[in-house]
């Protein structure tokens, strides 16, 4: 019995070792909160619409709004080789947006990889809209 719990013990920090602490965006708190009149979001009124906003999340922010009127919001940081913080720009028209280090390109109605080499989604955040406001969160 104890040779096996010691088995499973080395099972799984080796398999721990394996995982690259790099490759993951860091969690940061997250609490934007605007009214949809704000000049920063004009671009949202529009299906289809993207904004960047600075000074939140670990690059930065982009929300979009889905041509379903629904809102997506995003880290501005790369899922490629996150550790360098690159922020993503958005593209024209916003359906995607690009890390400039690498060239990966991301949709912005899911925030997958369209364009290798990145292969991991965006870090999403959720988006509440009540009363006119905004809210995004994690």
């Amino acid at each position: 019995m104890i040779k096996k719990i010691t088995f499973i013990g080395v099972l799984i920090l080796s398999c721990l070792s394996c995982v690259k602490s790099g490759n993951v965006i860091p969690d940061v708190a997250v609490n934007f909160q605007a009214t949809l009149a704000d000049p920063r979001l004009n671009a949202l009124k529009t299906p289809n619409g993207a904004v960047i906003i600075n000074g939140y999340g670990v690059a930065g922010l982009i929300i979009f709004r889905e041509a379903d009127g629904s809102y997506a919001a995003y880290d501005r940081c790369s899922s490629y080789q996150p550790q360098n913080h690159c922020a993503i720009t958005l593209d024209n028209p916003t359906l995607t947006a690009t890390d400039p280090c690498s060239g990966a390109k991301f949709s912005l109605t899911d925030g997958t990889p369209v364009k290798a080499p990145a292969t991991m989604s965006l870090k999403s955040y959720s988006v509440n809209v009540s009363n006119f406001e905004i809210f995004v969160s994690n």
